[in-house]
């Protein structure tokens, strides 16, 4: 049985990992030390746990008493690269959550880390393991489309799930790099894993339009703000019983806020964004991404030497009604194919689910290459951190300038 430690004990360390580790995989793991600069919280989520767990808020201390096998890190993103090299220099794998961290400087530092210690880094991209893009993962595998030419991807977030991003710590640049690192990491490793590509130069624009200093009125938080009563950005789930115990409950301790208003002036990550990629295999990739659409979803369409490919989810609105998702194939002669699929119960459509089979148990095979290691969560992060300096600095950026691939390319 192997021993895990929980780094950061916010609501996707629990309900993600520990009561994962708690209720299904009790068997295979356990949960020996859970970590938070915020005491309450840490001992909040000890007591939902049906055992007895060490807590503490000194990452070295309880790194030293519990020797674990495992670290998951689930912190604030800024504090990613800290603890992941940490954990690798006391010869501990880690299990990071996405990104893998939020800037050059500590990605170098994770990738040298994990090379002089032997140990393994996994991101947990849980979108790879999402049937929808495992299916399309699989017709790309079959050469439906042929080279890959160009991909064009849009992500909308409503303004329930994206203005829920300018309420909490990730509205600073400081603490995630952003909606580009901090969400967008997502949608970047998923383009990497489908056109088996690496990112090559990027150049970016984003934009602060709708929530921020764009509002009207604005207060310090939701709960005290007088205008509450009649704002549509009003925070919704301050009554749930497990938010206001880790997070109201917890204020206390360190002065965080889970409900700030969406339209606080200090607010200075963008919510509007554009991308356009080069790989260095050849692909072109444009992205987009606003916080703030009537519905929300994506869309995807991939083009190639055969043909092109088009899919799409919608999680809110009026197409959100159909029971299956829709994959299209179009050739070069006139012809299309539809692969249809039932949408399958379950966080992420059951993706979760695989993902943490495959990281307490490790008994499935992995056909596809869903499990993501450090270079993966490079190739995705680095997307993020080179458009965030060409945002900075009006001009294109390399990833090449930010790390270089001969580390690999040596191995």
């Amino acid at each position: 049985m192997k021993e895990y430690v929980l780094v950061g004990s916010g609501g996707r360390g629990y309900w993600m990992y520990a009561s994962a580790i708690a209720e299904r995989y009790g068997d295979v793991a356990h949960l020996a030390g859970i970590m938070d600069v915020n005491r309450k919280r840490a001992e909040y989520v000890e007591s939902l746990i049906p055992y007895s767990v060490p807590v503490y808020t000194d990452f070295d201390r309880m790194m030293e008493e519990v020797r674990p096998d495992c670290a998951i890190v689930t912190t604030v993103d800024r504090f990613h690269g800290e603890y992941v090299v940490k954990a690798l220099d006391r010869g501990v794998d880690v299990i990071c959550e996405k990104p893998m961290t939020m800037d050059e400087e500590s990605c170098n530092a994770i990738l040298d880390a994990e090379e002089r210690n032997g140990r393994k880094i996994t991101v947990t991209f849980n979108c790879r393991y999402m049937p929808l893009f495992a299916r399309m993962k699989e017709l790309l595998g079959q050469g439906v489309v042929g080279e890959v030419l160009n991909v064009h991807f849009e992500w909308m977030l409503d303004t329930v799930h994206g203005a829920d991003y300018f309420r909490r710590w990730h509205r600073k640049l400081e603490n995630c790099g952003g909606l580009l690192v901090h969400k967008s990491t997502h949608h970047f490793d998923i383009v990497n894993w489908l056109i088996g590509q690496e990112p090559e130069e990027i150049y970016a624009n984003g934009s602060l339009r709708f929530y921020g200093a764009a509002g009207e009125k604005r207060g310090e938080r939701c709960c005290t703000c007088p205008h509450a009563g009649d704002c549509a950005y009003v925070y919704q789930d301050s009554q749930v019983p497990w938010v206001r115990e880790m997070y109201y409950g917890c204020e206390s301790e360190d002065g965080y806020y889970r409900d700030r208003c969406v339209f606080a002036e200090e607010i200075d990550i963008y919510d509007t964004m554009s991308l356009a990629v080069k790989y260095r295999q050849g692909a072109l990739m444009s992205y987009s991404l606003v916080a703030h659409a009537p519905y929300e979803g994506w869309k995807i369409s991939i083009s190639g030497t055969k043909g092109r490919m088009e899919a799409s989810q919608f999680d809110t609105g009026t197409q959100a009604l159909d029971d299956c998702f829709h994959i299209k194939v179009f050739d070069r002669k006139g012809g299309a194919l539809t692969y249809d699929l039932k949408k399958e119960a379950g966080a992420h459509g059951g993706g979760d689910e695989r993902l943490l089979r495959m990281l307490f148990r490790g008994d499935l095979p992995d056909p596809l290459g869903q499990f993501a290691g450090s270079r993966d969560g490079a190739m995705s992060v680095l997307i993020g951190v080179a458009a965030n300096k060409s945002i900075r600095e009006h001009r294109p950026v390399t990833v090449e300038e930010l790390v270089s691939f001969d580390r690999w390319e040596e191995r």
